[in-house]
């Protein structure tokens, strides 16, 4: 500190009013108004703009071509799409091995299973029958098979939007236009067709049936429980629709496809569609689309994939419905990159009608809204991707906004999958039912049920996919074991949290006095980050620091929806915080307040829904706020750098969780409020702690479950101490779930002979600071009174 800074703090201690001195030394006059959170939030909010803005141009670097020739311009181009499509897999879920398929015809009640197994009705050359085939681990999908009364000239999954269901697609059920039931316009062609049932956006059986009802959708239950564990509702269809395909091509009538992935057969029968062959396709409206879309990026079996009222979409990511949140799908792939991974397959994408749908903000469920996109946004994106891979087979149609795969799209479809005879221009009628239709209900509640419980499989399987997880680290010794943390740190950082750049700002730091007691003076502090983010918080210095004399330092993190005033403000009595960043400078510690952006209700958690497509989170802004606040602290010429500390309450605790793992300068980490079996918190479908069922639906961090628990996180933080303050009546978790969790913690730190630096305190209270252990923990290892 400057000698200036000095006399002003000699004038403090001796008690002399200079009231004209409202900014702290070396900081800049505040002249900020208003309130500084909710401009924090709105700012990042801009940042997040900008950056998805410029993601179109970031996701083209991940493609690198060769152009030297066109056959290795296509040699290239090949190989960079069967890159992304590992990364594909893994953003989508599609993860688990498939079981080998067996498809069952099942009989409704009322049908004569002995004369026609499975049959339930009849169209002009075709049989429909209802069947389920095996995904994996319980899981099934559920469907309607048209079957051609001739030789198949083409095998087709079509799948309808999740809001129809497979008889609504082909006239069997009312609901549908006659000229929107695609599907059954390829069996009248003569081909195979396959639907499959998808789960509706409904409520009906959202929750627990018999447990927990909640007013949010099924499918945002099933992406709240499946986010966790690495899975999304999207990924487990696709997984239904390639398990179908599996059975189609093992019971063709033909010499068979091509295999998934053998790219050079795929070119061959794109020279020659449909001879003499089965060939495979997909096609799929509104949700369906989506499926379809996807899975013919993944699989390379299908020849020609048809996209009805989805794509034109996925750039406004965050304003959709929650089950459509991919993390880091922005950063990878928009519409025109999962175009790349299908060609030079057959692409074709129709802007027609659209699912025009709206989940309210209300009873907990997150926002979201589907609609028909403008011609500009769908033309968006033919213009990226013929931009960038001209001359191939990628069709964009403008049809009708009431149309769904009108005859020229099918059309162009079946072209790529057959020689034969085309489509014919009108429909004829809808089959007749010759048996009884399948209980939607029943056939919806029945793979929502299994889905979540596969979520809840992966859930109690968690703690040993972790331990595989983390079988490259070395435990053998403290400096076995830091060095190779470092790697699960990086992932951490990378994988789960998302990071913005560094600061890119000076940090320009600007400064108010907030208020004055006998002993300590607080002051608005804000620092610049980067354009429009910011750090703001409150800064409690003692009034009695002796020239020359360095303090430790304690930063105190305020909760969900909290402030710093919470925090430090003496005329703010919060039962929650008890003034605790206060009464530490009281007892001699420097304390820093900082505003974290998780405030605002719905304007924050959808900020986080605009950063999670872009890889990010708002741990990605709160890490380099609490970089440039720990820096500027340890610059002061009256603070330790060494001695910086964290303590939070709440989502302040799991801030203790997280930012310490990657903010170096926290000698040490404080949680509060928050310690506990998190994996279980956030997916279980019983507990009655879960988040699962309430308005929280920012609490999902994508695949953390199987990697870091908060134990494997308090090994991130290892070898500095670390502490957990637990009340027995706070409702976060059961003291059981604690101090199970708690258990596996303490033992790595007595493994690596440091088991004084893990400590936690029971205390006979509720959700709050209780400010004894803690505060003794903070005196023993900040060493303070020296």
């Amino acid at each position: 500190m400057n000698p200036r800074s000095w006399i002003y703090l000699s004038l403090l201690i001796a008690g002399t009013s200079i009231r004209a001195a409202d900014s702290f030394p070396g900081t800049a006059p505040l002249t900020m108004t208003g309130d500084l959170a909710a401009q924090m939030v709105s700012g990042i909010d801009r940042y997040l703009d900008r950056v998805t803005a410029e993601s179109p141009a970031v996701r083209r670097g991940h493609w690198h071509f060769d152009k030297s020739s066109k056959e290795a311009f296509m040699k290239s181009w090949l190989a960079n799409a069967e890159t992304n499509r590992a990364v594909l897999h893994e953003l989508l879920g599609v993860v688990d091995q498939r079981e080998p398929v067996t498809m069952r015809f099942i009989a409704p009640v009322g049908t004569n299973f002995t004369a026609n197994p499975g049959e339930i009705a009849r169209g002009p050359g075709y049989k429909v029958y209802a069947v389920t085939w095996n995904v994996f681990r319980g899981v099934e999908g559920e469907g309607l098979l048209l079957v051609p009364d001739g030789e198949p000239r083409a095998d087709i999954v079509a799948v309808p939007d999740c809001d129809w269901t497979p008889e609504q697609s082909i006239g069997l059920a009312p609901g549908v236009p006659a000229e929107q039931q695609f599907p059954r316009r390829f069996a009248e062609a003569g081909c195979r067709v396959l639907i499959p049932a998808l789960i509706d956006r409904g409520s009906k059986f959202a929750g627990n049936p018999g447990v927990h009802r909640v007013d949010q959708s099924q499918r945002e239950t099933l992406w709240r429980a499946s986010y966790e564990m690495g899975r999304q509702p999207l990924g487990y269809e696709i997984q239904k629709v390639l398990a179908a395909a599996d059975w189609l091509e093992a019971t063709r009538n033909s010499d068979g496809g091509a295999r998934n992935g053998d790219m050079a057969e795929v070119l061959k029968r794109i020279q020659n569609p449909g001879a003499n062959r089965q060939e495979l396709g997909i096609v799929g409206y509104g949700e369906g689309g989506m499926i379809a879309m996807y899975a013919g990026a993944l699989d390379t079996r299908f020849l020609s994939v048809t996209v009805c009222g989805a794509v034109g979409l996925t750039q406004r990511n965050a304003e959709l419905p929650i089950y459509r949140n991919v993390w880091s799908l922005l950063e990878n792939f928009g519409d025109e990159e999962i175009a790349a991974m299908i060609l030079p397959r057959a692409f074709i994408a129709e802007h027609g009608c659209y699912p025009e749908i709206t989940h309210a903000d209300k009873g907990g469920g997150a926002p979201g809204r589907l609609w028909r996109p403008t011609d500009a946004e769908f033309e968006a994106v033919q213009q990226r991707l013929t931009g960038w891979l001209p001359s191939l087979p990628a069709y964009f149609l403008n049809a009708s906004d009431d149309t769904v795969c009108d005859w020229g799209t099918a059309q162009r479809f079946y072209r790529k999958l057959s020689s034969a005879d085309g489509i014919a221009h009108s429909m004829g009628t809808p089959p007749t039912l010759t048996g009884t239709l399948p209980d939607a209900d029943a056939r919806t509640k029945r793979p929502y049920l299994q889905i979540l419980e596969d979520t809840q499989h992966l859930m109690r399987e968690s703690e040993y996919t972790r331990r595989e997880f983390w079988k490259r680290a070395d435990f053998s010794s403290t400096a076995a074991f830091t060095n190779s943390a470092s790697w699960y740190r990086d992932y951490f950082r990378s994988n789960v949290v998302g990071m913005i750049p560094p600061a890119s700002l000076p940090p320009n730091p600007r400064s108010r006095l907030l208020f004055e007691t006998d002993g300590v003076r607080g002051y608005e502090m804000v620092f610049d980050v980067h354009p429009d983010v910011f750090a703001y918080g409150i800064l409690c210095v003692p009034t009695d620091i002796k020239p020359g004399e360095r303090r430790p330092v304690v930063v105190c993190q305020h909760g969900l929806e909290g402030r710093p005033t919470d925090v430090s403000d003496p005329t703010v009595n919060s039962h929650y915080y008890h003034q605790f960043g206060l009464r530490l400078a009281e007892q001699g510690f420097v304390t820093f307040a900082p505003q974290n952006p998780y405030i605002g209700h719905t304007t924050f958690r959808q900020v986080l829904r605009k950063a999670q497509p872009l890889g990010l989170t708002l741990w990605s802004f709160i890490v380099r706020q609490h970089e440039v606040i720990t820096d500027w602290l340890a610059a002061q010429d009256f603070v330790d750098p060494q001695r910086i500390a964290f303590y939070g309450l709440s989502y302040g605790g799991k801030t203790a969780m997280r930012v310490p793992v990657l903010v170096d300068r926290y000698c040490l980490s404080i949680c509060s409020a928050d310690y506990n079996e998190w994996i279980w918190k956030t997916v279980s479908d019983r507990s009655p702690y879960s988040y699962l069922w309430t308005m929280e639906y920012d609490m999902p961090e994508w695949n953390l479950g199987n990697t870091f628990n908060y134990a494997e996180l308090s090994w991130l933080i290892f070898p500095r101490p670390f502490m957990v303050e637990r009340g027995h009546d706070d409702g976060v978790a059961p003291d059981e779930w604690v101090a199970y969790e708690f258990a596996l913690t303490k033992r790595h730190y007595v493994k690596m002979s440091l088991g004084d630096r893990a400590q936690i305190e029971f205390f006979n209270g509720p959700h709050s600071i209780n400010g004894k252990g803690t505060f003794d923990f903070l005196h023993h290892w900040l060493k303070w009174p020296e």
